[in-house]
């Protein structure tokens, strides 16, 4: 089943983010490598496809596990966690409905 990981990022993220960005690429780029990955993404700061300065929010990752619990586990560990970008991480089912 899909999981939606929805991350809200602490104030002033963006060191964090850019320091810590290579190791989080990997993991998603290892759950996409399995066919696990639907979509992933930060969300800007402000309203522009480049916040520049300006950061981001947050983060939304869809992706297959076994289990809820799977998806925490894997949403627990991820190398933005261990850095401090997030401040709150929310698991969920995903049904893809469209398209």
């Amino acid at each position: 089943m899909y999981y939606a990981i929805i991350s809200e990022d602490v104030d002033n993220s963006l060191p964090l983010r850019q320091a810590t960005r290579p190791a989080h690429i990997e993991r998603l780029q290892k759950l996409k490598n399995e066919g696990r990955l639907l979509i992933a993404g930060p969300h800007p700061a402000i309203d522009t496809p480049d916040p520049g300065e300006a950061g981001f929010s947050g983060s939304l990752v869809v992706a297959e596990f076994d289990s809820l619990v799977a998806a925490e586990t894997w949403a627990a560990s991820d190398p933005y966690m261990d850095a401090g970008v997030y401040s709150k991480v929310t698991v969920k089912p995903f049904k893809v409905a469209l398209p």
